[in-house]
This record gives structure tokens, sequence and C-alpha cells, in this order.
């Protein structure tokens, strides 16, 4: 991807000027991001979809100020007639499931791997909706059939309305109200609040990049350190020789907080340190992520990463489904290039040393990735 030349996906821009013009900063309205738009999912498969054991979907109904939330799956008598107005069935997690909606999701890496959530398909009858909120992640919204009218402005008061299953604002003041066609595209920077209410049947595709919170993400590093911890004890003990006695014994030794810190940075080091257990945490699949047994790679063949393996990288390592692994020289080079394309010709196959065939070979038999013709996908 050419970062650097504009497109109609972003109204023009660069991939590098929407970035940093837009990128967690406003908002930005594209007509026809992507012209003659065609649904890379049909009603009735959504619906199977959500009918489907491992697919996180929800059911939101409204009636008149009344909302109700349900949590798939769904059987196809459980949903509301079509006719009816005002339901909506968001199913989550599509580029886990269809390869389509993979391919979608390919257009949008220009943003780092490492921050994306998931593609949700939201399908509406006329008035459908889930009211007035805002999300704490940035989010592209693609229309991809029918039309859905979006309100959306800043929030000058955060509250929610109480006895509701959804998190709808209580004080919503639009500052631009749309109308998005198939082929339009909205993004929103997290902390916008919006409300998008179907005007006849429609459905839209969204791309949500999460935004870690500080105390969640420490809690998964720390929790993989420990799972990963079969170092022994250095056996470095804590003295204090030259402690004189106290008249304040309840107060903690500067020494002692001293030799706390350098012991848990100690044990981050042996562990792999903080860089690995972050890149084993981003690249972890969602809960309930599973793969097929594969089929091990044929001599000279290409190969591409399963729609559902996260792969990522740093200066010394990869990671793959929440594994890292050291790389370095041309193997290095040749697995970056297989995280950033999800593509390997057989030539590049080739060219990586024995070890790291073998490797690719075992993720072949996981499922992680597969033989693919002439690099493709």
């Amino acid at each position: 991807m050419d970062i650097t030349a504009p497109t109609p996906l972003l109204a023009g821009l660069s991939p590098e000027r929407f970035m940093s013009r837009h990128w967690h900063k406003k908002p930005l309205l594209v007509r026809q991001a992507l012209p003659m738009v065609k649904p890379f999912v049909t009603r009735s498969e959504l619906f199977a979809l959500a009918a489907a054991d491992g697919v996180e979907s929800r059911l939101i109904v409204r009636q008149g100020r009344d909302w109700t939330l349900r949590h798939g799956p769904f059987a196809r008598r459980a949903l509301p007639p079509l006719t009816q107005p005002k339901w909506s069935l968001l199913v989550q997690g599509m580029d886990l499931h269809l390869d389509s909606a993979r391919t979608m999701l390919e257009r949008f890496r220009f943003v780092p791997d490492a921050r994306l959530d998931d593609v949700m398909v939201s399908y509406a009858t006329d008035g459908g909706g889930v009211g007035p909120h805002f999300d704490s992640y940035d989010v592209f919204l693609l229309q991809i059939h029918g039309i859905r009218r979006w309100r959306i402005g800043r929030i000058a008061n955060p509250q929610l309305q109480s006895g509701v299953p959804l998190k709808i604002l209580t004080n919503f003041v639009p500052e631009h109200d749309w109308l998005l066609e198939p082929g339009d595209m909205l993004y929103l920077p997290p902390g916008w609040a919006h409300d998008g209410i179907a005007e006849g049947e429609c459905m839209t595709c969204s791309m949500g990049f999460r935004s870690a919170g500080a105390d969640e993400l420490a809690r998964e590093l720390l929790q993989r350190s420990l799972d990963g911890d079969e170092g022994e004890d250095d056996g470095r003990i804590y003295r204090d020789p030259k402690q004189g006695a106290t008249t304040t014994p309840g107060l903690i030794p500067a020494a002692l907080q001293e030799f706390g810190r350098d012991s848990l940075a100690r044990w981050l080091r042996s562990q792999g340190g903080f860089e690995v257990a972050l890149g084993e945490v981003l690249s972890e699949p969602k809960p309930g992520v599973w793969f097929d047994r594969g089929a091990a790679l044929a001599r000279n063949a290409a190969l591409c990463l399963d729609r559902r393996t996260r792969m990522m990288y740093d200066v010394r390592h990869v990671y793959i489904n929440g594994e890292s692994f050291r790389a370095g020289g041309r193997d290095a080079t040749l697995m970056r290039r297989l995280a950033d394309r999800r593509v390997l010709s057989a030539r590049e196959v080739e060219a990586l040393s024995a070890e790291a065939r073998e490797l690719i070979g075992q993720w072949a038999e996981a499922g992680w990735l597969h033989a693919g013709k002439n690099g493709e996908t």
C-alpha cells in the first residue's frame, strides 16, 4: 500500500494525510469511498451466522421508549419479522468468519494491526438503531446496503439514560446530520456521539480500532508474564546491614522499595522483557477463536495467513497468535513481510532457513496459515 497516494477511500486524502489530519482528532464524511460497493454478506448469510455457536451477535429492539437487548445465537424464528420496524441485528467478528470481510479489512491496513478490534455488520429494519451513544475507539462506518441517517456531535454531557440495557446518552445534541447511501463512509474518532437510524432496510459495516485501557493492558501484561514464568529464583535476598533503629516501624524502608522495583525489572527481563509480553498480548486472538487443523505445506508452495491469525513483530521478535519467536537476518525480513502482507510467494518461502521453514510448517499444521496460489490469498 502506498500511504502517500490519494485515495477515494479517504475523500482524496492519502493515508498519510488522513492519519495526520483526522485520526483520533476529528470526523470525516466520505462520499462514495467505495463506489458501486456490493455487500460482502447477504441478509440470509448474516442471519445464518447469527444462528451459529461461536459467533458474537446481539439483537436490539425498540418499542416506543423501551429498549430490549438480547445476545445470540439466534435461530431465524427468534428474530422479529422483516416487516417489524425499529430492530437491529449486530454481528461481531465478521473478519474471523468470512474471507470477504477479511478482504474488506485489508483496505484499512494503513492503521497498525495492533489497534484492530474487528469488523461488525449491523442489519436494521426501518427506524432501527442503537440510540445516541459514543465509543472509546476509532471506527469507520461504511454503508453497504440501503440508507442510514447519521447524526453526530461532540459530547457536552456524558450522562446516560437509566434503566436501559444500552449506553444511550440522555442529552444528545447533533452538530451534523447526513444520509449515507451504499459506498458512503463516515470516520469517527473516540468520544464523538453518534446516532445511526435506518431509513428502510439497511446494512452498515463498521471497522473498529480499539484503544487499550491502561489498567486492562497492565493486567494482561502481568498475567502473560506470570503464565510464562519458568525461570528459577536468582537467589538474591534483601539485605539491610545499615538499617538503624527506628521510631517509625510502620514505614516501609526506601531501600526495600528500591529492591522491589529492581527485582520486578530483573524478573521481567528474565521472561523476555516487557516487549515480548506486549507482543504476545497484542497478537493473542479474541476469546473463542479456534483454528481448524491444517495440512503440511507442499514443497515450492506459496502461503497466506489464515483470516483469524494475528501476526506482528518488533525489532527482535515475531509474534503470532499469542506466541513469540526470535528472528534475525533474512528470516526476520521475510517473517516481517509475511506479517505486513499476509502472504509469501513460493520463492520467498524457499529463501527461508530450514529452521524457519520447519516453524511455518508447524504453523500450517496448526491451521494458522495455508498454501496460497502464487502468494495470493
